[in-house]
């Protein structure tokens, strides 16, 4: 029976890619989102992936989902913690809110989304968590101190799980993507796109499809010595 993987954030852009790959490798795949309909029910019409409901911030939404998803799929014993929001601010002008806001779906989400799944994978011996973190995370970013937090705080919680899992056959790694090719970098104006392609050596955006073939090898097999590590996947723009 194929093992399942639930992707939050999981219909569109990167988690969208991450969802593909990981049902051509032959997972059976739950994907979640948070609030376009028309876009999830787009997603599940084109590729047959299960789409979910619910906001990743709410521990109790996230508990519930995470059973749904079980009672349909089955056991999950892959997670990629995808979902993210920003609310970019310089930080003299940051309000609580905007630093709320960020700090609950990019950090407090992922442990809503792996708390729920932990027990059972070690129970079962087995389990791949893997958090899409951000060259923010480990560079810092102008005018995103909640985003780059919440980044930096994801690989703290990845460390702090693979020294927990690993003797239970969990492994739990992060991926650090730079400047994707996603509808958000595609919205910028042209000469600020311009600019971000000039400060990455390789030349050019990342592709969705690059990271999600990260993601890819962390969950398989062939992965399971490596744990609590930072993939980075940025076209040499940034060396951790």
């Amino acid at each position: 029976m194929a093992r399942t993987a639930l992707v939050t954030g999981g219909s569109r852009g990167i988690g969208g890619a991450i969802s593909r790959a990981l049902k051509a490798d032959g997972y059976t795949v739950a994907a979640t989102y948070a609030g376009n309909d028309e876009a999830a029910a787009k997603f599940t019409e084109e590729t047959g992936i299960k789409t979910y409901k619910w906001n990743v911030a709410d521990y109790d939404a996230s508990k519930a989902g995470i059973a749904q998803v079980e009672a349909d799929l089955g056991p999950i014993e892959i997670v990629v913690a995808n979902a993210g929001i920003t609310r970019d601010a310089p930080f003299h002008k940051m309000t609580p809110q905007q630093w709320k806001d960020v700090i609950d779906t990019n950090l407090t989400g992922v442990f809503n989304t792996v708390h729920p799944v932990w027990p059972g994978m070690r129970e079962r011996g087995f389990g791949r968590v893997v958090v899409i973190s951000s060259i923010n995370g480990q560079k810092g970013q102008f005018a995103q101190a909640n985003y780059a937090a919440t980044k930096a705080g994801d690989l703290g919680f990845v460390r702090s799980l693979a020294q927990e899992g690993a003797a239970k056959g969990i492994t739990a790694n992060a991926v650090c993507p730079g400047y994707i090719a996603t509808e958000m970098v595609m919205a910028v104006p042209e000469k600020v796109r311009e600019a971000i392609i000039a400060m990455i050596p390789a030349g050019r955006l990342g592709e969705p499809e690059e990271i999600a073939r990260c993601v890819s090898f962390l969950v398989s097999d062939d992965a399971g010595f490596i744990n609590g590590s930072t993939l980075s996947a940025n076209g040499g723009q940034f060396f951790a």
